[in-house]
């Protein structure tokens, strides 16, 4: 067991590094002013704005911030010495918020690119297996996703809800999740998604129409995810500095909260297109697509106007409009999927279950979770006070992980060629 004194240090450094990121807002700083869509659509999609970031000038100093994070470097080494494995985390979660200092000071430039990739990754980098990369994978799953989404499937998920209705009954069911605490849900016209969550509250885009669908995706995805780890992380007696999440752990952040709208049957083959499509075209963008060429990507795919701005404005804010060089945070949601699903199957296979829960214990990258469970057992790390059903009870998960196992050492296609050279015996072969 650790004793009091390395403890309360830990707990000294994390409030620190929690007060010193604070004003380091990344989405805030790199919005579009108003008036851009309408610029786009007044010129026919035919002109490239300009997006100066002038009148959004960040709320510190950047010389002196990243000044203050070295300096906390500094103070964790002393104190806790070069080695201290929780020390190194919050030495590199200093680094983390140092490179979106620079990041954004570089905002309309080709650097912005280069710390965005060193930060959320690139679609070009290659996965696990050592040779599918991000985007062979988004090529893959758009076959799969347009052969579903040419089916009737069942529900068509009609948008009949206001977004004061979305408010209403989120706030009721997070309300029974949270028990202990007091969840904010409220309307704001000010996000580029349809909704976000914050420390204790989750805001939905307002004047927006939504179908049930959507609400079961914010349930899980904005509140047992985002809202619930960070509610964990402020619950840890001294890793405060789980609450706050470097841009390390939005891989993770958004890879589990598409796992859990997986795992809870929430997501529906629109919403999966949704979030392929935009690692596709962050992947045009870095081979060279500029803004325009984006939007009408997602023109081509049915989306009005308005909405084919917002998508490809979310690959461009902060990066030239001209291609080659785009903001990767919107790979993070299926990058962060195929790790988190390969991590559970790893875990059941090796007999590690008891790392999942820790997910959930704040602002976590998978590399760090067998640390907090090692600290967890001296003293240090506190379990996760809010965990969602099929966490708690991971009976279900570890029969589903091992079936998934055992299928995958069956070649789907060997299957496929198979059945096809038996006539009478294959279910796929169309009737006359």
């Amino acid at each position: 067991m650790k004793d009091q004194k390395y403890k309360n240090s830990i707990l000294e450094l994390s409030l620190i590094l929690n007060e010193l990121q604070k004003p380091i807002q990344i989405l805030d700083s790199i919005k579009w002013p108003e008036g851009t869509d309408e610029f786009i659509i007044k010129n026919k999609f035919k002109e490239i704005p300009t997006i100066a970031y002038d009148n959004r000038p960040l709320k510190y100093v950047p010389q002196k911030k990243l000044q203050e994070f070295k300096e906390l470097r500094l103070k964790i080494s002393r104190e806790l010495g070069d080695r201290d494995p929780l020390g190194m985390i919050l030495a590199r979660n200093c680094g983390q918020y140092e490179d979106v200092v620079r990041m954004l000071m570089s905002r309309g430039k080709s650097d912005f690119y280069d710390y965005s990739k060193k930060l959320y990754g690139s679609p070009s980098e290659i996965m696990a297996d050592g040779k599918s990369t991000l985007a062979d994978l988004a090529g893959i799953i758009s076959n799969l996703l347009n052969t579903l989404d040419k089916k009737d499937l069942g529900n068509n998920f009609e948008r009949i809800l206001t977004s004061e209705d979305v408010v209403v009954d989120l706030k009721n069911r997070l309300s029974h999740y949270f028990l202990d605490e007091k969840i904010k849900v409220k309307l704001s016209d000010g996000i580029l998604s349809d909704a976000s969550a914050g420390s204790d509250y989750i805001k939905i885009r307002s004047e927006l129409m939504f179908a049930k669908k959507d609400v079961d995706i914010f349930e899980v995805h904005e509140g047992w995810v985002h809202l619930g780890t960070t509610l964990n992380g402020q619950s840890q007696p001294y890793a405060k500095w789980l609450a706050k999440g470097p841009p390390c752990s939005t891989v993770t952040q958004e890879g589990l909260a598409v796992t859990m709208e997986l795992f809870t049957f929430s997501m529906f083959p629109k919403r999966a297109k949704r979030l392929n499509d935009r690692l596709v075209a962050c992947h045009m963008a870095e081979e060279g697509a500029d803004l325009l060429q984006v939007i009408n990507f997602f023109k081509n795919k049915g989306q009005e106007d308005r909405q084919a701005i917002k998508n490809a404005s979310r690959i461009f804010r902060g990066a030239p409009l001209t291609g080659g060089s785009p903001f990767t945070k919107d790979i993070s949601y299926l990058k962060g999927f195929v790790m988190i699903y390969n991590f559970m199957r790893m875990c059941i296979k090796e007999g590690n279950s008891d790392l999942i829960p820790f997910l959930f214990a704040g602002k976590v990258t998978l590399d760090e979770l067998p640390l907090l469970k090692r600290f967890h057992d001296e003293g240090v790390i506190s379990m996760p006070k809010y965990l969602p059903p099929m966490i708690k009870d991971m009976n279900g998960l570890g029969v589903w992980m091992a079936f998934s196992n055992f299928l995958n050492t069956m070649n789907l296609s060997d299957i496929l060629k198979e059945q096809s050279s038996s006539e009478d015996k294959n279910p796929f072969k169309k009737a006359a």
